[in-house]
Parts: C-alpha cells; sequence; structure tokens
C-alpha cells in the first residue's frame, strides 16, 4: 500500500507539520523513541513486542505511536481518563506492567497482545456488552481511509484542525491524513479553543467536532462564525445532530460535512459534502470512494432504495478484528473473520439505515441498546453493572433521552435501598467510570418495566423517564 511507516517518517523528517506543539521537538522525541522501541523489540526475540500507550501529552503520544509503530511493535492506544473498572480490564486484555514504563516520563508500557501480527495498531472501542475491546487495524487498512478521505473531497495536502483525542480514531485518523498527504496539523485542547486561543491553519483546512462543541462555539458569540465559515469543511459526526443546530449552522453558511463511519471502519466511510449540506441535505452523504455500502433485511436480503435495514459494510479498511474478552485467548477469531474483508457480504454494523434514489445513506436508529452521547459510545449494561456493584442499588436502568446537545443525554432509574441518598450516588460512580458514563440525570423510582419472561424493557423504561420528566411528546 505505497509508503511504509517508516518511509513516510524519514520523507518528512525535520518539517515544521505541528501547528501548536513544537515540531522540532516532536522529531527529537520521534528520534530518541525509535531507538528504544528498536532496542525493546530486538529483547523480545520471536515474540512481538506490545506497546500500551496511555499518554494524555499530545506530542509525546504522537512521538510514542508512530515510533512503536513504525519499529513493528503491536500498539494499544488507550483513554488516560479510563476509570479504575475499564483499568481492570485492560488488565486482562493485554496485561500492561504499569511499574516498568518503557521512556521515563513517558506513559507507554510493556504488554502482551496474544495472536498480534508485527505493526499491528489497536485501536479502543465499545463492545455490544460494554465491555472494553479494541479494532486491530494496520498502517495498510489505515492508509485505505485516508486515500478514500483525499479522492472524496479532492484534496491534497490535507491541513487538519484537531480538538479531538488522539487516542480516538476521530483524532488519530486526522494526525494520519495530515502526516501522509504533506500538510499541517493544529493540535489544541478543545477547552482551550473554547476559551478563544486559537491557531492559524493553512486555507482549506478541515475541522472535526461532535455536535455538542459545534453548539458551544455557535453559542460562544459572532467572532466565532467566520473562523467557522473559513474551513473547507467542519466534519461534524459521533452523535446525532439536531435538526436546530444543523439549521443554525445551514443559515450562517458554515460548510458541515455530515459523517458516518466507526472505529472499525477507520473512521468515515460516508460523508456529505459541505455544498450538499448548504443546499438543505441532512443524509449522512455518499458512501467514500474505498466504501461500498449495502442495506440488509433480517434475511440478508438487499433492500431497494428508501427501504431501511441494517447497514452492511465492503472496505479494505475494515479492520481485521476484535481484541476482547469474548475468548480465552483475548483474540476473538470468530468476529476477526466476520470483519476481515475475505467475508462475502462485509462487515454488519449496528446501525440502521437506508440509501436514499441518490444514493444517499440516511441513519435512523440502532438495533442494540447502546446510546451516543457527545460523540462517545456508551452501553448502559455496563454502567448499570456498575450501579448495581455499588450495593446501594437493587435494579437499574440506563437510558438515552433526545437531546439537541448530546446526542442523546444518560438517565439513570434507580430502585434503592431506602437508606441510601440518590443525591449521593453520582459521587459514588466518579472514580468507576469515565466522566462521559456517568449519568446526567437521576431518577428513583419503586420498581422498572420488565416483559412477562423477567428481562428489563428499555424502550418501557424510556418512556417511564419521558413522562416523569414532562417529556411525554419528544
Amino acid at each position: 500500500m505505497g509508503q511504509t511507516l517508516k518511509t513516510l517518517l524519514q520523507t518528512r523528517w525535520g518539517d515544521g507539520w505541528l501547528i501548536g506543539l513544537s515540531s522540532e521537538e516532536f522529531w527529537q522525541r520521534l528520534g530518541e523513541l525509535i531507538s528504544v522501541f528498536a532496542a525493546y523489540k530486538e529483547s523480545c526475540g520471536a515474540h512481538s513486542p506490545g506497546v500500551l500507550i496511555i499518554e494524555p501529552d499530545p506530542l509525546l503520544f504522537l512521538a510514542t505511536c508512530l515510533s512503536a509503530w513504525s519499529e513493528g511493535c503491536t500498539v494499544v492506544l488507550a483513554n488516560p481518563r479510563w476509570g479504575d473498572r475499564d483499568r481492570q480490564q485492560l488488565q486482562a486484555l493485554v496485561s500492561p506492567n504499569l511499574n516498568a514504563p518503557l521512556r521515563p516520563g513517558i506513559k507507554s508500557y510493556p504488554c502482551q497482545v496474544r495472536e498480534s501480527q508485527p505493526g499491528q495498531i489497536l485501536i479502543p472501542t465499545g463492545g455490544s456488552s460494554g465491555q472494553i475491546k479494541f479494532a486491530v487495524h494496520t498502517w495498510d487498512t489505515l492508509s485505505v481511509a485516508i486515500a478514500g478521505f483525499r479522492a472524496h473531497f479532492g484534496v491534497g495536502a490535507v491541513q487538519a484542525y484537531c480538538v479531538l483525542p488522539l487516542f480516538h480514531v476521530s483524532g488519530l485518523m486526522q494526525a494520519l491524513r495530515v502526516l501522509t498527504s504533506g500538510g499541517q496539523l493544529a493540535l489544541q485542547s478543545y477547552s482551550k479553543l473554547k476559551n478563544r486561543e486559537r491557531w492559524l491553519l493553512p486555507p482549506g483546512g478541515f475541522l472535526s467536532l461532535v455536535p455538542t462543541q459545534l453548539q458551544d462555539l455557535l453559542a460562544l458569540g459572532d467572532e466565532f462564525i467566520p473562523w467557522l465559515q473559513s474551513f473547507r469543511a467542519v466534519l461534524l459526526g459521533g452523535a446525532p445532530a439536531g435538526k436546530s443546530l444543523l439549521d443554525q449552522a445551514q443559515s450562517l453558511g458554515i460548510p458541515v460535512a455530515l459523517t458516518y463511519g466507526m472505529t472499525e471502519t477507520a473512521a468515515q466511510v460516508a460523508t456529505l459534502l459541505p455544498e450538499e449540506f448548504l443546499a438543505g441535505n441532512r443524509s449522512s452523504g455518499r458512501p467514500l470512494p474505498h466504501v461500498n455500502l449495502a442495506i440488509l433485511n433480517d434475511q440478508g436480503q438487499p433492500q431497494r432504495s428508501g427501504q431501511t435495514g441494517r447497514v452492511v459494510i465492503q472496505t479494505k479498511s475494515l479492520a481485521l478484528g476484535y481484541t476482547d474478552c469474548s475468548s480465552d485467548q483475548g483474540y476473538n477469531e470468530k468476529v476477526a473473520h466476520v470483519i476481515g474483508t475475505a467475508h462475502p457480504t462485509g462487515f454488519t454494523a449496528d446501525d440502521m439505515g437506508y440509501l436514499d434514489a441518490g444514493g444517499y445513506l440516511h441513519i435512523v436508529g440502532r438495533s442494540s441498546s447502546k446510546i451516543i452521547t457527545g460523540g462517545e459510545n456508551v452501553f448502559p449494561e455496563a454502567i448499570e453493572a456498575v450501579l448495581l456493584a455499588t450495593g446501594w442499588v437493587s435494579d437499574a436502568c440506563v437510558v438515552g433521552l433526545p437531546c439537541d446537545r448530546w446526542g442523546q443525554r444518560l438517565c439513570a432509574l434507580v430502585v434503592m435501598d431506602s437508606a441510601k441518598r440518590l443525591a449521593d450516588l453520582p459521587g459514588l460512580l466518579r472514580s468507576l467510570l469515565a466522566p462521559y458514563k456517568l449519568p446526567k440525570q437521576w431518577i428513583l423510582v419503586s420498581a422498572l418495566p420488565r416483559t412477562a419472561q423477567g428481562k428489563l424493557s428499555r424502550p418501557q423504561a424510556l418512556a417511564l423517564a419521558q413522562k416523569i420528566l414532562g417529556m411525554d411528546s419528544i
């Protein structure tokens, strides 16, 4: 697939490709760390060396990730904000030695990834059970997605303004698009952007946001509007965007590009062009050049234009498989086969949607209980398990309330021991769950709705929450 990562780094060595960070320091760190990971790999002999990266500093993250990956290590990316329960799962998955960083002062650690091959990169994503799992990608799978992005927008050098976390596929792919194409990358925390600190990016750049962030920036006043208008595209994905937000963006001439994709597909597989959005189109756009999309019914038969079914994706950017806890050895061969490009039908997503007569994708919902809030995938079962484990709660159900700001807002309905206070429950969870997994709404109930078989009825629980909160008409 063209240049290897190692060759690419040699080609761009010394370039001032970073804005907001020191490119000089990046290349210096990269040179030092390449030696570190080369020696580490040699010490592992025949085994593929695993490297877990939990580094919050973006410059150190990029230098560590790219150096380890280019030297043939298996790179595992983790969220520095994961809570205790998440880290316990991480320990079970890849057995990191958190007491022996591979370089003092940098949060990278030796770990073990069973059945891995040299040069794989494991990107975290949520599992259907709420367990942490990693999509297994390679330089080749991500390169296919980069080429498709550039062709879809008709751009040579990609200029990107990144405020999303680099351990997410949405942040990592921005950096890789820039690096491979000869562009520049502005890296900044979203909190600093909200405080009106902005870097100057070359014209025709791309900004990636989740709907909550776009809503915040538009609310900060007129000074952000010309800045947002200056981009080639403001890529908007990760959660459903409310109609009022999209209408406001259109009226202001913000070049929004609604996107659909996931970790398993190396980010975007369908994207609406900004000119189509400004003309009133509200779909997720057409498939990118490297992607074929199909809509299948429950029997696996193709649906006609306008008919809803499961979204099925065929592309060479698909992950090879998952590393998760669904098998004794961590790497789930069955899932790997289903995701792998050799599968006859492709990857069946959790999403329900349809293709219109023009070939535009419309997402209408999800077949599972997954909730997307502020661009983060949340599985209610995982939060409910933590609630029950506290001993304060005898029954719990987490639902996603419709919300223009977050896409969905987490709401927990709980049955509690009368000796405990509902107001104390959120504080109890803060050390156990990542902040985005903490419910924003709490409701105390005497009982939760269940089916005749005794199973929790999520639709009825959602209706109950909306009724209690006076949201019946939503």
